[in-house]
């Protein structure tokens, strides 16, 4: 659907004003500033077209969070509803079997140390006894293997420390950001599996809106441009945060950022970006002319037999103005007080 706003530019000119005792009449140096009575000659203008998309508000963040053990939730610390900050405990799992497994890694790490400070000890004697042609050069190059396998010895142990230490982190399970907690999937007690989800949480703090466009519409954005948008019937700014192909490839998919940092629109919300599609020429209207009857709209136009109502199609407003899609034509006269 494409619908268009008036420029800053060219609210100079759209109407006529002319006096209502008839000839005469002045321009009206802006159309806001008209008299309250009237009569207007219709004249077309050049506005910004806006190519309008609807598409859904949903959040720049949300995480469906979930862990790479298999155990007994053994404690939930939030509810749905809840704020949370980044980095706090959400949900703890069991991690007994964990902590035994730390215990033989830790008990590994020890003799691996012990075994390469000998194998050490072990080189620098025999380096010593080389220098002094006490020891052949094949007794050294035991001695420095025996070293070597040591060392790897103890790097495998520590490793499998660190190893062991990257699942157990999974026993914790933390906000990655702050947010509000939506969906609470496990309690206590429950057993879960790998990849089972257990808290959702999102931050609304920033909403990214997406919708298709077509590629003559979608080759004049850029990245950072700022575009308007409505969010259940609420303006609000948005900022281009980049448009790629679909995979269909007809059409573009456009996303753009709303800060909502108040909490002012709701996620899910339904959304509709205004993008600038070029230039046209339309007619445009003081809003008070229009006459409203009903789901009916109306305006008065002055005739040679006298005045008489004629119905109109409306399009977008901008400001005092709106845009009439059929029903006026340029050089038709208007009354400018509608009822």
């Amino acid at each position: 659907m494409t619908v268009s706003k008036l420029r800053s530019g060219t609210l100079l000119g759209v109407v006529v004003l002319v006096a209502a005792c008839g000839g005469g009449g002045e321009k009206a140096p802006e159309v806001a500033r008209a008299a309250t009575t009237g009569v207007y000659a219709v004249q077309e203008t050049t506005i910004t077209a806006s190519f309008e998309a609807a598409g859904i508000a949903d959040p720049l963040q949300r995480a469906t969070l979930s862990t790479k053990l298999m155990g007994s939730v053994v404690g939930v610390q939030v509810h749905e509803g809840d704020r949370v900050a980044k980095d706090q405990l959400l949900v703890r799992i069991d991690a007994r079997d964990i902590d035994a497994k730390r215990a033989q890694v830790e008990a590994g790490i020890v003799s691996a140390e012990a075994v390469y400070q000998d194998a050490l000890t072990q080189a620098k004697r025999f380096r010593a006894l080389y220098a002094d042609s006490a020891a052949t050069r094949y007794q050294l190059d035991q001695v420095e293997m025996g070293l070597a396998r040591a060392e790897s010895g103890l790097q495998g142990a520590r490793a499998s420390r660190a190893e062991l230490d990257a699942v157990g982190a999974y026993a914790e399970i933390r906000s990655l950001f702050a947010g509000i907690v939506t969906r609470r999937f496990v309690d206590p007690g429950a057993f879960v599996a790998p990849g089972a989800p257990l808290v959702e949480v999102q931050d609304a703090s920033s909403l990214r809106v997406s919708v298709s466009v077509p590629p003559r519409v979608a080759a004049t954005l850029r990245r950072g441009q700022r575009i308007e948008a409505t969010i259940e019937g609420r303006p609000a700014a948005a900022v281009l945060e980049g448009v790629v192909p679909s995979p269909a490839g007809a059409v573009y998919t456009v996303n753009a950022v709303v800060p909502n940092p108040r909490g002012d629109f709701l996620p899910g919300s339904a959304a509709t970006l205004r993008i600038p599609d070029g230039e046209r020429l339309a007619v445009m209207i003081p809003s008070r002319a229009l006459v409203r009857q009903g789901d009916l709209v109306g305006v008065r136009i002055e005739t040679a037999s006298g005045v008489e109502l004629r119905w109109v199609k409306v399009g977008a407003v901008a400001g005092d103005l709106t845009e009439i899609y059929a029903g006026l034509r340029a050089g038709d006269r208007i009354l400018a007080g509608g009822e």
